[in-house]
């Protein structure tokens, strides 16, 4: 699904790039010939670090680093009769686990950050998602961003017409809501 770097992998940008500062979420340029050390490749962004400061930049952008964009993974067809709430659902909790932080290479659904996601029939087999979902810190700049790319996502999911992601505070976000095997990635068990 996504690679994990060491610190070798340091590039030169080959263009100017539009980025995103971690953890603030401001838009920024990157300048061809400045340096970055990829820490991480998952989910349609490249996280690295540049100057200093963390970026996230889109994997459509990849050629500035001199890598080949990786194509997000097919969603899986449905047959107009198989589309229902709960493969609606399913289908969305899968999207939402290819939604990473920035600054750490587990998702959003192993993080414990995605408190509900339920479908809503529309009629005519549209639905729309409801997501609640919170952040690790509520200061961080990225979550607006994080919930953006959620939305993206979970529109491309057939059947899905409308989708809503929102940022809720209560409960507050915790280390136990994170998953066994993302505890285990970090060290935690």
């Amino acid at each position: 699904m996504g690679e994990r770097y060491g610190e070798t992998d340091s590039r030169i940008l080959q263009r100017d790039c539009a980025a995103v500062s971690v953890p603030w979420g401001r838009p920024e340029t990157l300048e061809e010939g400045s340096y970055a050390l990829i820490t991480q490749r998952l989910g349609g962004s490249i996280t690295v670090m540049s100057g200093g400061n963390l970026y996230r930049i889109d994997e459509r952008n990849a050629d500035a680093l001199g890598l080949e964009p990786q194509l997000p993974p097919a969603l899986p067809t449905q047959a107009e009769g198989e589309i229902d709430a709960d493969s609606v659902e399913r289908a969305a909790w899968a999207q939402l686990a290819t939604c990473f932080d920035p600054e750490i290479p587990i998702d959003i659904v192993n993080l414990g950050l995605v408190y509900a996601c339920t479908a809503e029939p529309l009629g005519d087999g549209r639905y729309r998602l409801a997501v609640n979902m919170t952040l690790t810190a509520p200061g961080c700049g990225m979550g607006t961003l994080i919930a953006d790319e959620a939305r993206e996502k979970l529109l491309g999911i057939p059947g899905v017409a409308e989708a809503e992601v929102s940022l809720v505070w209560d409960p507050p976000w915790s280390r136990e809501m994170m998953s066994e095997a993302a505890r285990l990635e970090m060290g935690m068990l």
